[in-house]
Formats: structure tokens, C-alpha cells, sequence
């Protein structure tokens, strides 16, 4: 089972992925965006929305290098986390 980090801002390192989920319709959908440095825009990853495991999947594939980081997750108003997402720290 995957483990998904909670996004805090100014807690995650520049560089780091996360992923945002948001109400559309009656669905939840997410994008993915880049973490920058305090006082900068953070990069939006151009796309469609994507339904939960797909976010994850792009995310993943968004990072570089032999090692695993983490990925973060910020959850907008009014969602819940799915536990059968994977597991929320």
C-alpha cells in the first residue's frame, strides 16, 4: 500500500510533488503541481483533471532519480481522504 504525505505549506521541501484534490460535479479530481521556493508561484503540470489513482500515477512519474520521495497530498474543502487511495500520514 502506497503512504501519501499530508502538504503543510512551507513545511515541503522545494522540488517536492503534490497532488490537490478537489470536488467536480459529484467526483473528486486532482492536479498536480510542483513545490517552489516561499514567495514563488508553484508549477501547475498542464492536463486534464484525473481521477484519483491517475494523479498518483503521473505523480510518480513526475519524479526523477533512483529515489523514492514522498508525495504530498492536500485534500480542498470538503474532501475526505479514500483509505483505499493508500495511507494518509
Amino acid at each position: 500500500m502506497e503512504i501519501y504525505h499530508r502538504y503543510r505549506e512551507n513545511a515541503v521541501a522545494p522540488g517536492s510533488i503534490a497532488v490537490k484534490f478537489y470536488h467536480s460535479g459529484d467526483q473528486i479530481r486532482g492536479f498536480l503541481r510542483e513545490v517552489t521556493p516561499p514567495g514563488d508561484d508553484d508549477t501547475i503540470f498542464p492536463g486534464e483533471e484525473m481521477e484519483p489513482h491517475a494523479a498518483f500515477r503521473a505523480a510518480r512519474n513526475k519524479m526523477s532519480g533512483d529515489v523514492m520521495r514522498p508525495i504530498y497530498v492536500e485534500l480542498s474543502e470538503g474532501v475526505n481522504w479514500n483509505p483505499a487511495w493508500g495511507q494518509l500520514e
